[in-house]
């Protein structure tokens, strides 16, 4: 990791701007979920992480409750990221098909994960001052990702804060509407890719599958 990242991802896992959901952070570490009872929560913002020279950025909204927010890592340890890792090991961005903690030892090929938001919001429904807040880490990560042409937002309302984000930024004139796979070109000539959530709700009711995903996936590795 270079040095400006070391120095973001030390300033996101301290930062303190959000009060409301620091205290959700620490109160979920502090009660736990019945199945991690034992274990340690992480129970701080969590940071992105991931090849300093990708060319694909995978976002989420924010870590999980009992996911990143107790491992430390975004989209490690639950259903959604082990749904995720698996197809990112099957295209070979991943070294290991499931992630389960930060000291796993495994590693992004060309790839850098990260959410919008740092913290869990309560209910999944992050303020627009928390958004606000955060929007300059997510800057940082996209101008510190040097090789950095596609991104991929995981879900709806990630989408709609990724292209908030870029609004804040550049003149979007073009209409960009969520559908699974659809491609746009941003004013700085990235590659943003809209697909459904893996979350367990959405592969239990078949609006996404492992097809899907890695389709979607093959497709952004082969944007140059």
């Amino acid at each position: 990791m270079n040095i400006k990242f070391k120095k973001l991802n030390n300033t996101i896992i301290k930062c303190k701007k959000c009060p409301r959901l620091i205290r959700l952070s620490k109160k979920i570490s502090i009660i736990k979920r019945k199945k991690n009872i034992t274990e340690s929560y992480w129970g701080k913002p969590v940071a992105g992480f991931g090849d300093i020279n990708a060319k694909l950025m995978i976002v989420g909204l924010a870590p999980a409750a009992h996911g990143g927010t107790r491992t430390g890592r975004a989209f490690t340890g639950d259903k959604s990221g082990d749904f995720l890792f698996n197809c990112l090991y099957k295209t070979g961005i991943s070294n290991l098909p499931t992630s389960t903690d930060i000291k796993d030892g495994l590693k992004l090929n060309s790839t850098y994960i990260t959410n919008i938001l740092k913290c869990v919001p309560p209910g999944d429904k992050p303020l627009n001052k928390e958004l606000n807040n955060c929007s300059n880490y997510f800057n940082d990560e996209v101008q510190n990702l040097k090789n950095l042409k596609v991104i991929i937002t995981l879900g709806r309302i990630a989408f709609d804060n990724c292209i908030k984000f870029y609004k804040k930024n550049f003149i979007i004139n073009q209409k960009l509407i969520f559908k699974h796979g659809k491609k746009y070109i941003l004013p700085d000539g990235k590659f943003l890719i809209a697909s459904y959530h893996p979350s367990p709700r959405n592969v239990n009711t078949k609006i996404i599958n492992q097809k899907m995903m890695l389709n979607l996936i093959i497709k952004a590795k082969k944007i140059n």
